[in-house]
């Protein structure tokens, strides 16, 4: 029913501004306001797209909403913290991070973050 529909996924931030600040500007992805509509579009490599909306009452995601592949996940996290991004530190049965603030050895190497509104990010080792 739904093979070839063109499926998206959004969630909710607090703050569109610090949104666009933060992925346009910090992170570099290819971000798109509606002017009629109050989102912005995250226009991904490979035609995905993800919309974020302003919640007034914006609880952030306990799960990781959005997950960026890449190839040297070092060297991405120090340019990240060069950027004043801080990781998340995790030490529980089967999800420990060392002091870069990776966890590896347990699947592919991640390193989690997270955007203005509290909403948790990974870069993921591919």
């Amino acid at each position: 029913m739904f093979r070839n529909s063109k499926a998206f996924s959004g969630f909710s931030v607090n703050d569109l501004q610090k949104a666009k600040q933060f992925y346009g500007y910090l992170l570099k992805v290819d971000v798109t306001q509606d002017e009629e509509m109050p989102v912005l579009t995250l226009n991904l490599a490979g035609g995905n797209n993800v919309i974020l909306y302003e919640k007034e009452n914006h609880i952030p995601a306990t799960f990781t909403v959005l997950n960026f592949p890449v190839e040297n996940i070092e060297e991405a996290v120090k340019e990240l913290k060069d950027h004043g991004i801080s990781f998340e530190s995790y030490d529980w049965p089967g999800l420990k991070t060392d002091d870069d603030n990776i966890m590896r050895g347990n699947g592919p190497n991640i390193a989690w973050f997270k955007d203005p509104a509290g909403n948790i990010l990974s870069l993921i080792e591919s």
